[in-house]
């Protein structure tokens, strides 16, 4: 009989945390899998046969994630929080999960403390037996109340929870970075490498097509299409101040509003070298056909780069005080994976220099060659947590 993973995934702004777990699920074949997903629907984005989807009423926020909002509904938030409750506790009881799986919470998505903090009380109560995982990212948002916000997060991990699961190499990046209370975590902790996805045979409906030419290919991109829309911007002017013809295709994104692509669409307009496209399957494609990507330095879009072993220049998101994406961009340039434009200085005579710049350098010749394995090494952990090959600390 397989083991049964129960997996809650909660995107907010961007897509990826959709993107990661659904990089999980796909090495989790050997379970029995149920997936539960409460964020916006991303479309084109295929989910593993033998996983079992429950989309759970649609909830995101706005770009400082101080308020929630209700997707799709005419339903209140307060009846949709409800009903969001009822289908976790559900899910649960028909499952019967051997493995509870918990993306980011508690380290964040504080405002879903009204389902997930029921959940994890009911089970305990009703399946003391199953083991109780968190699955986190390599890098955490600093808080403006971080004493209080660490003794937190440790209260409900000590209480809760069998296992940390780190998605990061600690050669690059140690949680105790950006979370200074590692010690008072009693759970067991391991480091998995970084999430990254695999090149997949598949015909290439949204990718590139045969080159036919010499002109350099620009991949620009901002994940989710939420954020980020001045880097587009700066690019199409930027591409006005270099001489020679080259290609422009831009990636904005799912989610960027309406009104947003429809301006990108008519600043393109008869620029027959540059191509706009809201979102691809194919992106890892569109990196290695590339001569140079730039887009934000989100986790997924970072380790889709270094999968390629693309030249790339990352433009963090660092907004509202956010410095995850920094931190990341600038560890991967020590490294020598990226280049790192300036946030303060972005405007097109820059980022021409700088893509002129890069366009210029030989294929990225890392000083370390990063683990990229951590969805099977999930995969891996969890079977040795079940097994009982992993205790405590």
């Amino acid at each position: 009989m397989k083991k049964r993973v129960l997996f809650y995934c909660q995107s907010l702004l961007g897509i990826g945390h959709f993107i990661r777990s659904r990089e999980l699920l796909f090495a989790l074949r050997d379970f029995e899998v149920c997936f539960l997903y409460g964020g916006e629907f991303v479309p084109g984005f295929e989910l593993p046969a033998w996983v079992e989807v429950v989309y759970l009423p649609a909830l995101k926020s706005d770009a400082r994630f101080q308020q929630l909002y209700v997707v799709d509904s005419s339903d209140s938030l307060p009846e949709i929080q409800a009903r969001r409750k009822e289908l976790l506790r559900g899910a649960f009881d028909r499952f019967a999960p051997d493995v509870l799986l918990i993306e980011l919470f508690p380290f964040g998505r504080k405002k879903f403390n009204f389902e997930l903090l029921p959940l994890l009380a009911h089970a305990r109560a009703t399946r003391p037996g199953a083991k109780i995982v968190c699955s986190l990212r390599d890098i955490l948002v600093r808080r403006p109340d971080q004493a209080r916000y660490e003794t937190e997060v440790c209260a409900l991990m000590n209480q809760y929870f069998d296992l940390l699961l780190i998605h990061a190499d600690p050669r690059l990046q140690r949680l105790e970075e950006t979370f200074g209370s590692v010690a008072g975590l009693d759970c067991a902790i391991r480091y998995t490498g970084y999430v990254a996805q695999p090149l997949r045979d598949k015909p290439a409906r949204d990718g590139p097509k045969a080159r036919t030419g010499s002109d350099p290919v620009l991949l620009v991109s901002i994940g989710g299409g939420r954020v980020g829309h001045e880097l587009i911007a700066c690019a199409l002017d930027a591409e006005t101040r270099l001489t020679g013809r080259l290609l422009l295709h831009i990636l904005t994104g799912p989610h960027i509003p309406v009104e947003q692509f429809q301006n990108l669409q008519r600043r393109a307009a008869g620029r027959s070298h540059i191509t706009l496209q809201r979102h691809t399957t194919q992106f890892l494609t569109w990196l290695r056909y590339a001569d140079l990507s730039i887009s934000m330095a989100g986790y997924n879009t970072c380790m889709d780069i270094l999968s390629a072993g693309a030249r790339a220049l990352v433009w963090p998101f660092n907004e509202h005080e956010n410095d995850e994406q920094t931190r990341r961009a600038r560890k991967l340039e020590q490294a020598g994976y990226v280049s790192v434009l300036d946030p303060a200085r972005l405007e097109p005579d820059y980022l021409a220099a700088e893509i002129v710049r890069c366009l210029n350098l030989a294929a990225p010749a890392p000083s370390v060659e990063l683990d990229l394995q951590g969805a099977p090494r999930t995969a891996e952990l969890l079977t040795a947590l079940l097994a009982g090959e992993i205790g405590d600390q």
